[in-house]
Parts: structure tokens; sequence; C-alpha cells
């Protein structure tokens, strides 16, 4: 495997009860990739640990940002730092074990297929096989309404576009515009997929069975959910006018 493969990126925010167990398992299933960690300065000490972690192991890099600026920056923090570093493609995760770590080698056994090149690969929950058996109806129809959204206003023939658990080709990623992003929250993964569509990437969705996680808390909740439904609506009427002209 040559260097600079294959990186693993966490967001996290107050995760110190999962993080070093989580890095732990990824460098069994995974031993070849970098594993990069970008902490919102989290009070429960999840960046200090990260740090200490970086200098014992230099497979593990750590960014701690000072202020916390929401998922969707700390996501495009980590997805800058695969392409400055010129790794071939990057997995992105929840530091939760709301991703099953078993499944990243199946993330990149599709994406590396040669039979359907891919540009991104997507850990689905709503295609045949994939699941979410731990969340109450309310938040399965919540999820359900934004996904069949993202896929009306935005275009996007997914299936699961509100997902974390993707892998990215470094080098479709190169032809995204940063700074064009309006989300900061959730809803950045449905606008990644949209603006991927807009440069002509290749999507693929793999089936995973996504678990509640067993330590810390959600921050997922419906004032989210309302904020990426007014995004993709901004998006939408982007969309239209760009068809138009």
């Amino acid at each position: 495997m040559p260097q600079n493969d294959v990186l693993i990126a966490l967001a996290t925010y107050d995760e110190i009860d999962n993080l070093p167990l989580m890095i732990e398992r990824l460098g069994a299933v995974v031993p070849n990739a970098d594993i990069l960690v970008v902490d919102d300065n989290s009070p429960d000490g999840t960046g200090k640990w990260a740090l200490e972690a970086s200098e014992r192991d230099p497979k593990i890099k750590a960014i701690i940002r000072t202020n916390k600026r929401g998922l969707g920056s700390a996501v495009i923090r980590a997805l800058k730092y695969a392409i400055e570093n010129d790794y071939r493609c990057v997995v992105n995760m929840d530091a939760d074990f709301s991703h099953p770590v078993e499944d990243v080698p199946r993330l990149l056994e599709r994406f590396d297929s040669t039979e359907a090149p891919v540009d991104v690969v997507i850990g689905s929950r709503y295609i045949s096989g994939g699941d979410v058996p731990d969340w109450p109806i309310k938040r399965k129809i919540m999820s359900r309404c934004v996904n069949c959204f993202a896929r009306l206003t935005l275009g996007l023939k997914t299936r699961d576009n509100s997902g974390a658990f993707r892998c990215y080709r470094v080098e479709t990623l190169r032809k995204l515009d940063f700074n064009q992003f309006v989300s900061q929250g959730y809803s950045f993964f449905e606008e990644t997929l949209y603006r991927l569509k807009l440069v002509d990437a290749r999507f693929a969705e793999i089936p995973i069975v996504f678990i509640d996680r067993r330590r810390g808390v959600s921050k997922i909740n419906r004032k989210e959910a309302l904020k990426a439904v007014w995004i993709m609506s901004a998006l939408s009427v982007a969309r239209l006018f760009r068809r138009s002209k």
C-alpha cells in the first residue's frame, strides 16, 4: 500500500469515552490507514488525548480547533487535510461506533472495485440490507423525510444522503470549492453530495446497520433537521436558477 493512501477522518466533540477504543479498533481492522482527529476543543479532554496519541503514533494525526464551529466545517477541515497531504481516498465516519468499524474494509473494497469505478461510496442505511434498529419511529420518520427531501430538491439519486459514513476519492474532492459551502451542521452531508454531483462524481452505496451510540450524547435533534431542510431549500433555488441559465 503506497504512502498516504487511506485517511480515516473523525470529527469529535466530547468523545473521550469512545475515541481511544475507536482508534484501537481502527488500527486493528485497517492497520495501514492513517487516522485524523479533528476536535473542536472538547472540554472532556478528547482533543488532549488525540494530541498525545499523535505524539506516540505517527499514523495518528490531530487537529484541535479553538472554537466549536460545527460538524460541517470540521469535516471540511479533514477533507482539506486529505487534499493537502495527497491521500488517495478519505473515509469519514463517526467516532461513537454508530458506524461499524468492521465495515470500513467493505467501503474500501467497493471504492477499489474496477468493475464500476466510483468517486464516492456511501455506507447506506436505506438500501437493501441496511437498517437503523435502535431508532424510535419518530427519528426514523424524520430521517426518511430529510432524505426524500434531498432527492427531490437536489436531484440526488442516492438513497442515504444524510449519513456521514463515506469514502471519497481525493482527486474528485479537489474539484470542489469549499468556500461555496453554506452548511456548518448536519446538512453538510447532503450539500456535499449535491456539490459532488455538479462535478459529475460517480456514486455507489453499500448497506450498513447503523447502531445508536452506547456512550456519550447524540448531537442530532429536530432543530438540526429543520435547519437541513432550510439549507436544502436554498440550494434547490440555486439549482433551479443554474438550470434556467
